[in-house]
């Protein structure tokens, strides 16, 4: 039988992580009736065990595991190549760090199961991190209307054949997650209820990075595909909630704002367009 869903998850020396990711995939609860489903594990330029680890993962008999060994590095030619082998009508993309929730393909699978173009994530949950400064910063991040009510699919997101056939291969382009997300309509994109578990960065200059990284990829696609911003409903925090949310969590609030201060200084640059920080 054909597979209904194909899961790609591009993999670059994940090998600390993509054990306890499949196997999250694999304990997902049944999917709907008649669906089957595959796993593509695109590792691409690894010098670790990612590959030999994914391999050795127990599917169930309603999944297939497939592993790519792709020589070239690169997030955006992993999902080329997977897309290409891909058998599923459904594409779900996740980060080799991310798991999943048991009902969350599942629900995903179920929405986006039409002829109309769709794209859909869950409720994400920001993993317990180490750093107290992540933990602050994340506690106050999880407030904002971006991560509490809509659609991010930072970590995981997915869309239906239909869907993605309105554009050809993946650019390259930093932000990959926000190039997808825009390129639905807000009413296209569903958040289901089932939540999956994102890991954020350790300490104050790898938070810095990666919010520059994250400014960067939003103003790239805002500047080379500046339709796609249309679709953008992103709601802007305005004055009496940020004041709400400091005298909610004043440490939260600090630690955010010095951040998206320090984000403007060249002190945290970092000359790589992917900052992974941990």
């Amino acid at each position: 039988m054909t597979p209904r869903i194909s899961v790609l998850i591009p993999a670059h020396n994940e090998a600390d992580y993509i054990e306890s990711c499949l196997q999250a995939v694999f304990a997902s609860d049944p999917l709907p009736a008649g669906m089957t489903a595959e796993v593509l594990v695109l590792a691409n330029g690894c010098s670790d065990t990612t590959a030999a680890l994914a391999r050795r993962a127990a599917a169930p008999t309603d999944w297939e595991l497939k592993v790519l060994v792709l020589p070239e590095g690169g997030k955006l030619g992993a999902l080329n190549a997977g897309d290409a082998a891909a058998r599923g009508e459904i594409l779900v993309y996740l980060d080799a760090d991310v798991q999943v929730s048991p009902d969350l393909i599942p629900q995903i699978a179920a929405v986006l199961d039409s002829g109309a173009p769709g794209y859909a994530s869950g409720r994400p949950l920001v993993s317990p991190a180490r750093s107290p400064v992540t933990r602050a910063y994340a506690r106050f991040w999880m407030r904002l209307p971006f991560f509490s009510s809509g659609v991010p699919g930072f970590g995981i997101f997915a869309m239906n054949r239909a869907g993605r056939q309105r554009w050809g291969g993946w650019p390259d382009i930093i932000a990959d997650d926000i190039f997808a997300r825009l390129n639905f309509a807000p009413q296209e994109r569903m958040r289901v209820a089932a939540t999956y578990s994102w890991p954020m960065v350790e300490g104050f200059r790898n938070l810095v990075k990666v919010r520059r990284r994250q400014n960067a990829g939003v103003a790239e696609v805002a500047e080379t595909y500046p339709h796609l911003m249309l679709n953008d409903d992103t709601q802007q925090v305005g004055p009496v909630r940020i004041l709400r949310l400091l005298l909610r969590d004043p440490a939260g609030f600090l630690f955010y704002a010095a951040v998206a201060l320090a984000v403007k200084t060249p002190l945290f640059a970092s000359r790589s367009r992917w900052t992974r920080g941990r």
